[in-house]
């Protein structure tokens, strides 16, 4: 057969693997990922040499398939092999190396004694502060806490719970989908982040499928930073739990000071997310045009930017102090305590409406780096 016949062969296989992997059969799933891995790989064996890039293309396909099909050691077997041709382009090299990277975890995952769902979820921070392999502590345990958060928001809007705007998820979701942290190979500095399973799901009015919260995950987030926000809308309705996505993902994006973006990609093939300054802006416009507009005309909306020095959501107000100056800002409503809470003792940019007496209601709040 030809490479053309193999290949295509190799496609139709994938896609009823990926059918069935949608429909919760993953076990069927990975014989059809296995049985396209090995058309693909039979496809690379009779490509002519001097065609590289589709060369090159096809055993990131060949590698990536027995990946899916959950065959690491042929995954790891044939990306290495790979990689030691001299004549594969840099752009495969990459692919490759982030392919046996995710064969790594999955090796560690099936070495430890608690169960993992399939997939995992890879997170790379770049530029600024950070150097190959290491980063400032307190900027990756931010950066985990707001992923750890936007992972539990994710389970509890697919569970069609309401909003929680106070507290820790309930315990049973964070023994249902207890996020893990696994490392990586340095490129930047990152690491894995991969979903306990314990199989305590009956909290739910539906089986929320827990191992497509990856995915979901990765889309909501895709849609946060996007300018169409009907995207964002018809993916998640519901406008409270769209605020709450927004500001989180808000403070997952960089400001361009101690590190430059910090992207997000899954393991079973989605299309990666990168946050960056611009994406900041652009969600910063979403959650803006999604704001109540102040209607009196004897308020002026204000901005103040300073450390974070006290917040009581039950109180309902926060103390902003900048060069000895503090500010009293009241009226917080419906702030939420995992976005709000991880920015006490640090620099802020707050968002505040002064009314008569000179009383400051709150409008926004985001981290300044």
């Amino acid at each position: 057969m030809s490479w053309i016949d193999l290949h295509r062969a190799s496609e139709t296989a994938a896609i009823e693997a990926e059918q069935n992997f949608r429909t919760g059969n993953a076990r069927d799933a990975e014989l059809f990922y296995a049985k396209a891995a090995e058309l693909e790989e039979q496809a690379l064996g009779v490509i002519d040499a001097t065609k590289l890039r589709t060369r090159a293309i096809t055993a990131v396909s060949a590698v990536s398939l027995w990946y899916k099909a959950a065959v690491y050691e042929r995954a790891e077997h044939l990306a290495h092999s790979m990689l030691g041709d001299p004549a594969i382009p840099q752009f495969a090299r990459m692919e490759l190396r982030n392919l046996v990277q995710a064969i790594w975890t999955e090796s560690s995952k099936q070495a430890a004694k608690v169960n993992f769902i399939p997939g995992q979820v890879f997170v790379s921070v770049n530029g600024g502060d950070i150097i190959t392999g290491a980063a400032p502590l307190d900027l990756i345990i931010e950066k985990v806490q707001m992923i750890q958060a936007i992972f539990y928001r994710t389970v509890e809007f697919i569970g069609d719970m309401p909003l929680r705007r106070r507290g820790r998820p309930i315990r049973e979701i964070q023994e249902s989908c207890r996020p893990w942290l696994f490392q990586a190979p340095p490129g930047s500095y990152q690491f894995a982040v991969a979903i306990q399973d314990t199989k305590q799901l009956d909290l739910f009015k539906e089986d929320p499928r827990p191992d497509l919260v990856a995915h979901q995950f990765l889309e909501i987030l895709k849609a946060t930073a996007s300018e169409d926000l009907r995207q964002l809308e018809t993916l998640v309705p519901k406008p409270e739990y769209r605020d709450a996505f927004l500001k989180l993902s808000r403070n997952l994006a960089p400001s361009g000071k101690s590190f430059e973006s910090i992207e997000l990609r899954g393991a079973r093939g989605d299309a990666s997310v990168a946050f960056t300054l611009e994406a900041r802006t652009q969600i910063n416009n979403t959650i803006k045009s999604y704001r109540p507009v102040t209607t009196e005309t004897t308020e002026t909306e204000e901005e103040f930017t300073g450390t974070l020095r006290a917040v009581d959501l039950e109180k309902d107000y926060l103390d902003v102090v900048a060069v000895g100056q503090p500010l009293h800002i009241v009226e917080l409503g419906d702030a939420m305590d995992d976005v709000i809470g991880p920015m006490v003792n640090k620099k802020v940019k707050v968002r505040f409406v002064r009314g008569t007496r000179d009383l400051l209601r709150f409008r926004d709040i985001e981290l300044e780096e």
